[in-house]
Parts: C-alpha cells; sequence; structure tokens
C-alpha cells in the first residue's frame, strides 16, 4: 500500500491522484487525513518520554478532523440522496467507534501499541477511500454525465460542506 518511491520515511501514506473522487472539497479533505496520519506515525517514533504528548495530541486533532470529514461527506451523499448513504455512514460510525475505544483504553492504562493502531488507521483510511469513496464517487460523476445532476450544483453542495 506504501508507495516507497513517493514517500519519506516520515510518511506512512502518501497521496496519490489514483485516491482522488474529483471532488475537491472531499479530495483536500482526504489529503489532510493523510497528513494528520503522518503526523500520528511521526508521534509513534518519538522517545518514549515524549510519545505519550505527541501521539495524544495528534490523535485529539485526528479524531476532530475525521469527525469533521465525515460530516462534509455524509452532508454530500445525503445531499445527492447516495444510495448506499446508510451503509456509508455506519463505515464512518464503526471507525469513530474504534478510535473512541482506543484512546479510552489508553487513557485507563490498557496496553497500547501507538505504531499498531496507525498502520490499522493506515489500512482503513487507504481500503475506504480506494473501494466506498470511489464508489459514490462513480455515482456523482455518473448523475453528471447523465444529466442528473449539473456541475454547478456540485459545486454548491460543495461550498456549502465545506463549511
Amino acid at each position: 500500500m506504501i508507495d516507497d518511491k513517493n514517500h519519506t520515511s516520515a510518511e506512512i501514506v502518501h497521496w496519490d491522484e489514483k485516491y482522488s473522487t474529483e471532488i475537491e472539497v472531499i479530495d483536500t479533505q482526504h489529503k489532510q487525513l493523510f497528513e494528520l496520519t503522518n503526523k500520528l506515525f511521526t508521534a509513534c517514533r518519538e522517545k518514549k518520554d515524549v510519545l505519550e504528548t505527541a501521539f495524544k495530541d495528534a490523535m485529539h486533532h485526528m479524531v476532530e478532523y475525521v469527525r469533521f470529514h465525515f460530516n462534509a461527506e455524509l452532508k454530500l451523499l445525503h445531499a445527492l440522496n447516495y444510495p448506499d448513504y446508510h451503509n456509508h455512514k455506519k463505515q464512518h460510525d464503526d471507525l469513530i467507534h474504534e478510535i473512541l475505544t482506543v484512546v479510552k483504553e489508553h487513557d485507563e492504562g490498557k496496553k497500547f501499541v501507538p505504531n499498531n493502531f496507525v498502520r490499522t488507521l493506515r489500512d482503513w483510511i487507504f481500503s475506504h477511500i480506494a473501494v466506498h469513496d470511489k464508489a459514490y464517487s462513480f455515482f456523482i460523476h455518473d448523475q453528471i454525465k447523465t444529466g442528473k445532476l449539473s456541475k454547478d450544483k456540485l459545486k454548491e453542495i460543495e461550498v456549502s460542506i465545506a463549511k
């Protein structure tokens, strides 16, 4: 999954246009998720005394951004009456639940391996974007091709969800 030619040792994920949904606001947010995942990975590589604070801070930013992004994505899908909306929402809810469970367990002193968690998160992001987000991208672009959705209307929705 990691393209070793295109990323530095400080990155666990690297944006590639093959992940593009061709929906500007979503791609911008996905790139931010990649950046935050790399920050978590970098935090995992810190010395033990710095790891706790750096990872906790990076995790906090990731949780907040994931919620923001998922909310924006679901607003888009709802506005377009995406037929697989409920399944997509469930996938988002499941990941948020998993992240919050890991954070809670960590806070309660349960053994936690940050590097393993970041790799799990990376795999989820890659597979979700590559499969499920691509599916709604195809749906949206098919709606445009068949005249059921205009590019102007899509842009209007993008502007409204970017806030």
